[in-house]
């Protein structure tokens, strides 16, 4: 676990790293990886209907409700590295 949430903090780092922009699909499925693979299942309350950005957030990561924290990280992982590849 210990070599994998390593690999998650190198991707987030070289996600930053990035020359162009991933589409807004791209960077929700990300966010939701990430803070499933950090913090584990949503927590809190959804934020307001005119809180566009947050809500969509919000629903992204709440989609991945139940996966595991290790296999978003994986998931995660991968999904930076193809973009960075």
């Amino acid at each position: 676990m210990a070599d994998l949430k390593e690999q998650f903090e190198q991707a987030a780092k070289a996600l930053m790293a990035l020359a162009d922009r991933p589409d807004n699909d791209t960077l929700l499925r990300l966010y939701a990886l990430y803070k499933q693979g950090a913090e584990g299942d949503v927590s809190g309350d959804k934020p307001g209907f005119f809180d566009f950005i947050g809500t969509a957030k919000y629903d992204a990561w709440e989609k991945l409700k139940g996966l595991d924290s290790e296999d978003a990280m994986k998931q995660y992982v991968a999904l930076v590295n193809k973009l960075t590849g």
